[in-house]
């Protein structure tokens, strides 16, 4: 439990106007670079002392936490994809029909907050767990729904390229960071970075160096948690890759 007292008691202990200027430039950084910055200020201070100042820091909006070990500076802002009516409507009328299966849903339209070259085209996805793929994707095929299954790159280049907002079912992968909004379960923005890095056919348009661009918009914009990408990176056997993305898009982010 955060206590105030005990931050406003440490204060002149924490240096926080000289780790803010120290950190500045630095879009992120780890638990032995604050180590470093107050052992060269205090050579003998004690590790506990470290973690325990680490601690109030968090607490105090003075840093996030952005992944195991690793921080930036300020209180960055939990990112909230929106939703529409028609998806809140749509999810509700799924989950009534699947009451056990799992779905997110969510629309390609949200990532054009962090791009610069603005799509006129979008796909609304409704991801589901394997075992009830067909049978969601006929009952929206019952309703006269444009709707495809798990599309082969072929058939989006020849059938959906000609549609605005199709919607597409595909696998909803084990164990992916959803959340909740109002009882709707939909992407965190992990899922979405990590969507657009492992999937170049659905995600064609976020691609080369717009992908750069919408990394570095998201981390400047949001609190980001590497490691719940990297585990879900990892799910889709893609964790290496990635990891060597976001080394390299750090340094970029620091340009």
């Amino acid at each position: 439990i955060f206590e105030p007292k005990l931050l406003e008691i440490a204060q002149d202990k924490l240096h926080i106007d000289e780790l803010r200027n120290h950190f500045r430039n630095q879009p992120k950084f780890s638990t032995h670079e604050l180590s470093g910055f107050y052992r060269s200020i205090e050579p003998d201070v004690k590790k506990t002392t470290i973690n325990w100042r680490i601690y109030n820091l968090v607490q105090g909006g003075v840093l996030t936490r952005i992944g195991r070990g690793k921080f930036t500076v300020g209180t960055a802002r939990t990112y909230c994809p929106g939703l529409t009516n028609k998806q809140i409507s749509l999810f509700k009328k799924l989950k009534a029909k699947f009451p056990f299966i799992s779905i997110c849903i969510w629309t390609t339209s949200v990532i054009n907050e962090f791009m610069l070259h603005q799509p006129g085209r979008f796909y609304q996805l409704i991801e589901v767990e394997k075992d009830g793929m067909e049978s969601l994707f006929y009952f929206l095929k019952d309703k006269n729904m444009s709707v495809y299954l798990d599309p082969s790159p072929e058939l989006i280049r020849r059938y959906l390229m000609d549609e605005k907002e199709p919607w597409i079912v595909k696998p909803l992968v084990s164990e992916s960071p959803t959340r909740e909004i109002k009882g709707i379960t939909t992407v965190t923005i992990e899922k979405m970075l990590v969507d657009i890095f492992c999937d170049p056919i659905i995600f064609n348009e976020q691609q080369g160096s717009e992908m750069d661009h919408i990394f570095k918009e998201a981390f400047e914009k949001y609190a980001i948690s590497e490691s719940k990408m990297l585990r879900y990176a990892s799910r889709r056997r893609k964790k290496r890759e990635l990891d060597n993305y976001l080394n390299e898009i750090s340094k970029y982010r620091q340009q």
